[in-house]
């Protein structure tokens, strides 16, 4: 099976993974708070559950790494596997607001081949299989983000993880040429730089792996870039699965 019809066929389990996240919620959450301090509730894991079912139904032979279980966390050999963030933005999910995120990423010799990104409150899916395929699906309509023409004359428009810049993040907006940003927590920053609507986003090393492989792939084949700070590749199955330093940029201002 390629890559195309893999991600292709996980659209709709995703589209469902994204009803199941509403009316969960719907229902009213049951919250807790994990050994790292950050929040988790019955809807993350319900989610991850149905979502790792039919990942594991398409491609049984490929391992998943979730945030959400202890699955293949130690296994420092694999270079094919899946990483899976069933809900990015559980604050904004726990809290009946909009940024929230379902992820796949699928990492191929240790480099992410394909992604899926459902934000599942605003009905808008994203998922990439290749260069040049990067796509968006709303409202039955889809749309090549490759091929979608970007305005460049508009000022250069930055994402935020914090309303509080910090000085090392403060010069690389300097040297790029960043008017202003706009916070935003969840993956769904990739989908919307990818899309042209902002142009990048920068960040200290943070997070783990499940929270950018997705997005990375969906930026990167829609003509875009990720690397850290010192423009190197960012590869895939570290061991200890965290991020280094990120700096995305949108194809409109490479």
């Amino acid at each position: 099976m390629d890559i195309k019809t893999i991600i292709e066929r996980l659209i709709d389990p995703f589209l469902k993974a994204g009803d199941l996240s509403i009316a969960l919620r719907e229902k009213g959450l049951k919250k807790e708070i994990k050994s790292d301090n950050t929040p988790v509730s019955n809807g993350d894991l319900e989610v991850n559950k149905f979502i790792t079912k039919n990942i594991s139904e398409i491609t049984p032979d490929i391992p998943i790494i979730s945030e959400e279980t202890s699955d293949n966390k130690d296994n420092t050999q694999l270079k094919n596997f899946w990483l899976v963030d069933p809900i990015d933005g559980t604050y904004d999910y726990i809290n009946n607001l909009e940024e929230f995120t379902i992820n796949a990423g699928l990492i191929i010799g240790n480099k992410p081949a394909a992604g899926l990104i459902y934000a599942p409150a605003k009905r808008r899916m994203f998922y990439s299989f290749g260069e040049g395929s990067a796509f968006e699906l709303t409202n039955g309509q889809t749309i090549n983000l490759s091929d979608k023409v970007i305005e460049n004359k508009r000022p250069i428009k930055f994402i935020s993880y914090s309303n509080k810049i910090k000085p090392e993040i403060q010069k690389i907006y300097q040297e790029i040429g960043v008017i202003e940003n706009v916070r935003m927590k969840s993956s769904l920053k990739f989908c919307v730089v990818a899309a042209g609507e902002y142009d990048g986003y920068v960040a200290e090393p943070r997070a783990y792996e499940w929270d950018i492989a997705a997005g990375h792939a969906i930026l990167v084949h829609s003509g875009g870039t990720v690397t850290d700070f010192n423009g190197n590749e960012i590869l895939y199955g570290k061991k200890d699965l965290k991020n280094p330093s990120l700096i995305l940029k949108s194809k409109n201002i490479l």
